[in-house]
Formats: C-alpha cells, structure tokens, sequence
C-alpha cells in the first residue's frame, strides 16, 4: 500500500531557536512516512541540533551554505528550489519571519524561499512577548497575504519559563499540516457524493422513527473532500451541524427523499456515511395518533431501499462506491458480507451503541476491501476522515 508522502520532496528548513530539536522528530517521522526529506539549516539553527543528527535521520546531506563553491557550479540552490514540492520552515524564528517580509535573500534558506515555486509554510516559535509585538504581528500579516502557510504558534509553557502564545506545534501537528497540504488537489476535478445524518420516517404528523447519529463523521469526510480538491455534494438528512464552507447541501427527511436525492447525482465517488432508516410506515397518518384511539402494533411497516446498494447498482455507477457498516457486535464479519452483498469497492465497519460513535466526536474505522482489511485506528473523527481520504488517493495513484 502505498502512503500520501511516498516520496514526496519536502524541504525542512530550521532557523535557530531552542525548538529546532523537535526538527529531529519531524524529520523521522517525514521519512518513516515516505518522504524525501531535505534538511537546510542556518548558522544559527546549528548552535542547537547538529547537521550530523539530522542527516543521520533524514539520508541526505544537510544544506547550510549558499555559497557552496561544489553545488553552486550547478545552480545547486535554484535546482533544490525546484525540486522541492514544499518547503516548511520550523521553527520560524522572529527574525527569520522579519528576513521573509522584507524579501531578503541573503542566506540559503530565505533564497530558497524566494526561488522555490512550490508552497512555503512556516511554524512560528519564540518568546510569547516577541509574538505579542507589533511588528512581528505586521510580518505575520505581511506573510499571510502573500500565499504563505502559517501553523501555529502553541499556547504553554516556554523554555524561558514564560507561559503564552509562541511554542512551535508538536511534530505529530505539522507531520499531518505537511500530509493535508500535499493531499490538497489530489482530487481536482471530481465530484465526490456524500451522505450524511439520520433519515427521520413519519408515523404521524408530529412522530418520526429516527436514529442517535449527528451527522459529525459524513460532514467531517465531505470537509475532507473538499480539501483534496473535489467537488462535494452532502445529502444530510436532519442535523444541527454547519455546512461546511464550498460544499452543496442537499437537506432530506426521509430514506426516499435521500434516495431520490442521491440519484440526482452522477458523481465520481459516492461515500454513504448516513445512518438510514431501515423501515418505515407504509403510510403516516394523517392526523396525530391519541393515546387509546390506536395502537402502533397496528402500523404496517415496509423496507426502506438500500441507497448504497442502489448506487452501487445503478447503470450509470461512480467509480468508487463506499459504505458503512455501523454494527452492535461482530461489526468487522458484517461489514465483510455487507460489502460483498451490496457491490461496494469498500466499506468502513464501526461498532455503535454504549456511547460509541454516534452523536462523539472521535469514532474508530476499519477500512474493508477486496485486498483486506486496515484498522484506521480510534481518532477524532476530522482525523478519520483525512485518513479516508487518502486512502482513497492511495487507491487512485494504484
């Protein structure tokens, strides 16, 4: 299987402040992921980690001068500009964010910041007071108008003891700020279908039979979407959930009506994350049932259809077709037959019930298909679906 940052080019620049040593945990974790990792470091940055240490962990001889007489007999530092499809900058120190707003070029990594077409990120760290000032506000300011990625700073407590705004963000943090940047675009040019939420199926005009999801793991995947690049549209049944920005929201009731609105779709990829119905009544009653003018034994129950299924089945099909199994026990074996049963490309099993995830924020996924099963791990559902989707864009790339 291969990974989003399979030999990826980044370019890890770190500038000189006590939080270039957590640069040594970001480079493992880079190139344990795949990635081709470049390490260029200012003088300054060498007082506090050693060119030895990370070119250990990265492979690659470490960048530290500009005027290297060797490389620069090929335009060496234009040539790393190129081949680099990132640039992330961490930590970011106060005066190299002053030296990247005033448009210098006077070292190697502020030349290769100005030279480099790919997208320039940076991960802000030092004293909180420095990040508080006016004219680091301005710089900042200055930077984001100018396309530049910022992430960070972190609140807490500083090496100088002071406590606020200015720590660089964790290496786990921008491991996955690098993975989200490189997956943006992936999905340019498609148009991906999401469900979402429960189906409400009325008894009367005033009952429904309903579901506990909240819709929070399918908006969560249609925010992930979109930021791949795609063209989302979210079919959501009842929720009290914001539509996220750039997305279409198609808002349904009913199993049919989310049915009917699905179809009305010819999508690329259908994710059918909602929670419908299994049945409903064959009819609803015109006016509110009363206590002992009836009894609901007496309502006449039918199926709902299998959305899913149905997509799955359809003449005009999207390429990829992809279910959830939310199940009470034995969910991975039933996502299996599912999956089978239904036609789909894949489907993510998830067991429900005793406050597991319906209506939580965090959920925990297996990925099924025909080549076998992943565990996506127990994370927050934002997190889930940005592990879908580039599983998703694994899958494509195969």
């Amino acid at each position: 299987m291969t990974q989003v940052l399979s030999q990826r080019r980044v370019i890890l620049g770190i500038t000189g402040g006590i939080a270039a040593y957590k640069a040594a945990e970001l480079v493992r974790t880079l190139v344990r992921a795949g990635a081709q990792v470049q390490v260029v470091m200012t003088e300054a940055a060498q007082a506090f980690v050693t060119p030895l240490t990370l070119q250990a962990l990265s492979g690659r001889e470490v960048k530290t001068t500009l005027l290297d007489p060797s490389a620069e007999a090929g335009m060496g530092h234009i040539e790393l500009a190129r081949w680099a499809e990132l640039l992330l900058i961490a930590p970011c120190t106060a005066d190299t964010m002053a030296r990247l707003a005033q448009g210098r070029g006077d070292d190697l990594l502020t030349t290769l910041t100005l030279a480099t077409p790919a997208p320039v990120h940076i991960a802000p760290a030092m004293n909180q007071q420095m990040w508080a000032q006016a004219s680091t506000q301005a710089n900042l300011a200055t930077l984001l108008a100018r396309g530049i990625q910022v992430h960070g700073p972190d609140a807490g407590e500083q090496a100088c003891g002071d406590v606020g705004l200015g720590r660089m963000l964790e290496p786990v943090a921008l491991h996955q700020a690098v993975e989200r940047a490189l997956v943006s675009g992936q999905l340019a040019g498609q148009h991906w279908l999401v469900s979402a939420g429960p189906t409400r199926e009325a008894i009367d005009p005033v009952r429904y039979v309903s579901n506990h999801s909240s819709g929070k793991m399918g908006y969560a995947i249609a925010a992930a979407l979109r930021d791949a690049g795609a063209q989302v549209t979210l079919v959501s049944g009842p929720t009290t959930l914001d539509c996220p920005d750039g997305i279409e929201r198609v808002a349904v009731n009913s199993a049919l009506e989310m049915l009917a609105a699905c179809q009305a779709v010819n999508p690329d990829g259908f994710i059918a994350c909602a929670a419908v119905a299994d049945f409903r009544p064959a009819m609803a009653a015109e006016h509110k049932l009363k206590k002992g003018q009836g009894d609901l034994n007496d309502v006449h129950w039918v199926e709902n259809p299998d959305i899913v299924a149905a997509v799955a089945g359809a003449k005009r099909r999207p390429r990829w077709v992809i279910g959830f199994a939310a199940e009470t026990e034995n969910a991975i074996d039933n996502a299996r037959a599912k999956r089978i049963r239904k036609g789909l490309d894949a489907i993510l099993a998830n067991t429900v019930g005793d406050n597991q995830a319906f209506g939580t924020d965090d959920n925990h996924l297996h990925w099924i298909d025909a080549h076998g099963d992943t565990d996506l791990g127990h994370a927050p559902k934002r997190v889930l679906a940005e592990a879908l989707v580039r599983r998703i864009i694994d899958l494509a790339k195969e």
